[in-house]
């Protein structure tokens, strides 16, 4: 299993500080049973909206100041869904080039795709500096330990508003995906620009991310106007539906389907 920066056993995230111990060991015997190819037990995830990264006290200022900080501040629910997506269907990506926007700290869901698919590149990407630090960390630290599959695995920070960084990389990826990226108004629009522009013709985006109110329709209508085709699902994987019934009936004081249970959309553009 993958390593963490700061940690020699743990997987990827390993630096989150969670709630509950035994909910963080079920996330990560879901995803590591995918990985090995295993049946999947029927394990029960506790309090998943609340994972803050164990970097000692929140600097509030920098947080506010820094670039989209989010991704520093916890394993967001639709990342770890899309993580164990990608595991689950790590035949999707064989020989095709890949790659995440706005992974934060970890990049997780990449860095399953880099370790369990015979994928010919993976590029993780995210606007934050700080984030990118972190995957280059783990990024080397798994190298050192042999268990990528990948051919090619890096990183850089990419944001979708700067044409510098988007230009670059035009045209050169099969697959983009991303989860829960969609909430900030002011980049919404340049997101979509990005993965457009990203995307070789026939390439696909893949989406996670849950309603958060109206802002997973409006990202759908500016996808829609640039041109890209969308496929949304709410009912994609019989295990994670199975686990959002579960946390709506016996979760509720801190299980809210608006904020934690991701969408799947897949677009494509129209020709």
């Amino acid at each position: 299993m993958a390593q963490a920066a700061g940690s020699s056993s743990r997987p990827a995230a390993g630096r989150c500080e969670v709630s509950g111990e035994a909910a963080a060991r079920a996330r990560w015997r879901l995803l590591g049973q995918v990985l090995k190819k295993k049946h999947l037990k029927d394990v029960h995830l506790q309090q998943v909206s609340v994972r803050r990264f164990h970097n000692g006290p929140l600097n509030v200022k920098e947080v506010l100041t820094s670039f989209d900080n989010t991704g520093n501040v916890c394993l967001w629910p639709s990342e770890e869904v899309l993580a164990y997506y990608c595991l689950k269907h790590n035949e999707t990506f064989r020989d095709l080039a890949v790659c995440e926007l706005g992974g934060g700290m970890t990049c997780l869901a990449g860095l399953m795709v880099a370790i369990s698919a015979d994928v010919k590149e993976v590029l993780l990407t995210d606007g934050n500096e700080k984030a990118i630090k972190n995957v280059n960390e783990i990024i080397t630290r798994n190298q050192n330990a042999g268990v990528f599959k990948a051919q090619k695995v890096s990183s850089c920070i990419l944001r979708w508003d700067n044409e510098t960084d988007v230009s670059q990389l035009e045209g050169h990826f099969d697959i983009v995906m991303c989860a829960d990226c969609l909430f900030l108004d002011q980049y919404r629009a340049s997101l979509v620009d990005a993965i457009k522009r990203l995307l070789q013709p026939s390439g696909k985006a893949m989406v996670f991310a849950p309603l958060r109110g109206n802002t997973l329709n409006q990202f759908c209508n500016l996808a829609e106007k640039a041109g890209f085709s969308v496929q949304r699902h709410e009912n994609y994987d019989e295990h994670i539906s199975n686990f959002h019934s579960k946390l709506k009936n016996e979760e509720k004081d801190t299980y809210d389907e608006n904020l934690h249970y991701p969408f799947l959309l897949i677009l494509t553009k129209r020709r």
